[in-house]
């Protein structure tokens, strides 16, 4: 008979009675495999851990937004945000389903036009364009989003000595009611910057003022603060059109969608608690509609939401190496992957569940990355099942940001693949290697004459 494994007895507390006013926990199910591919053999395949996305949810996620939108408002375009997710593959199925691209640094507007995306359907957002990078832009007629006025300032003298007029428009930050203000980018709408600004692209006649754009902070939870937002936008526009004769095109509202992710102390936040994208299409769709303007005349509303589209359709693979007692007499479990490669643990509660069979029997927990450093938690405090090492955990709504923050620190970052609509599995990124991770590194003779003492 084998063996068993001795595990030094734990007490645990044992509630009865009536339910507390926050309802007791359901036992963590086993998810061992994601769209009929078991875990297990995604792990055998690509290594552990290993991030996995789903085509199908992408391009569902994509296709429900633009309907709440587009069954509103006559005219509406996203642009898919390249910072959320830049893996090439991911881009290009947005730009499939008729995605334009918003990108914030000259990286990413290269990875655009790589990407095969024209010029016209380029957002450039962010307060670190370089001047080459301006100079792209306008050669490729693309639309810049003026975040400053030293930025203000290059492009008039770019365009001074330009053939080609710049299409422009003024981001505007605003106070909506959300807490903190995010006023680090753009103009300032209450003390009359953002109308200095768009003034002076008008009085100087070398650019085109096309387009307002905002965008007021991430995760926005308070529908109400895009309908303040959204007036405030159409207020500029009519003034733009009535005061300076410049009739504006596009209004774009930015990103700020959240996904179904867990937000880290915030109070019983579930599902039902979190908007849908059709509660904030009607915010800004019926706000825009009642505002006034002649019908032939709507501008087209712009979108950049990136987290809301693709944060569920993306995994966390992973595997368990050890288990301790803290000591408080808390379980600590040690997983594959830390805070380097899951970096939105800083921000979420993630769900995550276990990847096999297990006993009903759960107890309070903290995940820990493998990490040598104290901050590498992935959860602080969760309910699992005993995991053993070698058991597998999925780690569910990963998909944004994760591929664009990690960072290449004490370990490898992992292998990324896709579950295609087929059913087939594609390696869209490879594990890194200690080649790949030195492959940018010189070694100077400096090193090489000395030999080393023992």
């Amino acid at each position: 008979m084998q063996k068993l494994k001795y595990e030094r007895p734990y007490i645990k507390k044992l509630n009865t009675g009536m339910l507390n006013k926050f309802a007791s926990a359901n036992p963590a199910q086993a998810f061992d495999a994601i769209e009929g591919i078991p875990v297990k053999k995604l792990i055998e395949q690509y290594g552990s851990p290993l991030f996995v996305l789903s085509e199908k949810r992408i391009r569902h996620n994509y296709r429900a937004a633009l309907r709440a939108f587009n069954t509103r408002y006559p005219k509406v375009q996203f642009a898919w945000s390249y910072k959320t997710n830049y893996l090439s593959t991911v881009c290009q199925i947005f730009h499939e389903e008729g995605s334009w691209a918003e990108v914030v640094s000259g990286f990413e507007y290269q990875k655009a036009v790589k990407n095969g995306v024209n010029g016209s359907h380029i957002i450039f957002n962010g307060p670190g364009k370089k001047r080459e990078e301006l100079l792209a832009a306008i050669e490729n007629n693309s639309l810049i989003h003026i975040d400053h006025f030293d930025e203000l300032y290059m492009l008039m003298e770019l365009a001074a000595s330009s053939s080609t007029k710049p299409r422009v428009a003024v981001r505007v930050n605003m106070d909506t009611g959300l807490y903190p203000q995010w006023d680090r980018f753009g103009f300032n709408y209450e003390n009359g910057e953002a109308w200095n600004a768009i003034s002076k692209i008008v009085q100087n006649n070398k650019m085109q003022l096309i387009g307002l754009h905002c965008h007021i902070g991430t995760y926005i939870l308070d529908v109400a603060a895009y309908t303040k937002a959204t007036t405030k936008m159409c207020g500029l526009a009519m003034r733009c059109a009535k005061d300076l004769n410049n009739p504006i095109e596009y209004l774009d509202m930015g990103g700020g969608f959240p996904s179904n992710n867990v937000l880290k102390g915030v109070h019983l936040q579930s599902a039902d608690s979190i908007p849908s994208v059709d509660d904030f299409a009607e915010a800004i769709t019926t706000t825009i509609l009642n505002f006034g303007f002649e019908k032939d005349k709507l501008p087209l509303l712009i979108l950049e939401t990136g987290r809301a589209l693709i944060d569920d359709a993306g995994y966390l693979l992973g595997t368990v190496i050890a288990n301790k007692r803290l000591a408080n007499g808390r379980r600590g479990t040690v997983l594959d992957f830390g805070v380097n490669t899951l970096f939105t643990s800083f921000w979420y509660d993630h769900q995550i569940t276990p990847a096999q069979g297990t006993s009903t029997h759960t107890e309070p927990m903290t995940l820990y990355g493998p990490l040598c450093m104290n901050i590498d938690v992935i959860r602080e405090n969760i309910n699992l099942p005993v995991l053993d090492p070698g058991d597998h955990v999925v780690v569910h709504k990963a998909g944004a940001y994760n591929m664009t923050q990690w960072m290449q620190f004490i370990t490898y970052r992992p292998a990324i693949v896709m579950i295609a609509e087929s059913g087939e599995t594609h390696l869209l990124r490879k594990a890194e290697t200690l080649d790949y991770v030195d492959e940018m590194e010189q070694t100077p003779e400096l090193t090489k004459s000395k030999a080393v003492e023992k």
